[in-house]
């Protein structure tokens, strides 16, 4: 119950599901999004502006959490391990892995 263990579960889950991403690579961007709140909410950039803040650990909006949502995972965006399984699947898709994510995505 920590971003460790958040972090080790969720690559459990996605290996299980053939997502791609290493436990340096999320946790590097998890740091930089959040810095490892999962109730981190950011309340000012368009995304915000626009009805649809980002949440959570790797700081997502709810359009593509529901996109990317892995089977399985709580439907909460502000559960840890819902939130990363999900962010990595969206990463995956757009990027190849989190591990190639190095900004804001």
């Amino acid at each position: 119950n920590n971003l460790d263990g958040w972090i080790r579960q969720s690559l459990a889950i996605m290996a299980e599901k053939g997502i791609p991403g290493t436990y340096n690579g999320i946790h590097r961007n998890i740091m930089r999004e959040s810095s490892g709140n999962p109730l981190a909410i950011n309340n000012w950039d368009i995304n915000a502006i626009n009805g649809t803040p980002s949440k959570g650990l790797l700081q997502v909006i709810d359009p593509t959490f529901n996109t990317y949502h892995v089977a399985g995972t709580s439907l909460d965006p502000y559960n840890p391990v819902a939130n990363i399984t999900a962010a990595c699947n969206y990463a995956a898709h757009r990027y190849g892995s989190i591990d190639n994510v190095n900004g804001p995505y």
